[in-house]
């Protein structure tokens, strides 16, 4: 359910970066894209973000069904997250970014 869109927002990319965008939800969602990982391991794939920031952003990404939580109940307790397959869908457009970033941004002396 994506609930980030406002009722003002007509333009398709100003709506997608409304929900994925700032400085923490694109990385975790990139991160996420190659598979199911725990919080820690996503807070280790994404320096300088704290334990907190990452804590909001995942209920914000689940809120608004991109990513799945789910805990088992196990002692100690594990939860693991993974994209949802409206968040799959934004694979494409990852590999995009990163094909970009590769050949304008890191290609350059």
């Amino acid at each position: 359910m994506v609930t980030k869109t406002t009722e003002n927002t007509k333009c398709p990319v100003a709506a997608t970066l409304e929900l994925i965008g700032g400085r923490w939800k694109t990385p975790i969602l990139y991160c996420l894209a190659f598979g199911t990982k725990r919080f820690g391991e996503i807070a280790v794939r994404i320096p300088n973000i704290s334990r907190k920031v990452l804590t909001e952003q995942l209920k914000d990404l689940e809120k608004d069904g991109l990513i799945s939580r789910k805990q088992y109940k196990e002692i100690p307790p594990r939860v693991e997250y993974s994209l949802t397959d409206l968040g799959k869908s934004l694979s494409p457009i990852f590999d995009e970014i990163a094909a970009w970033g590769n050949q304008n941004i890191l290609a350059k002396p």
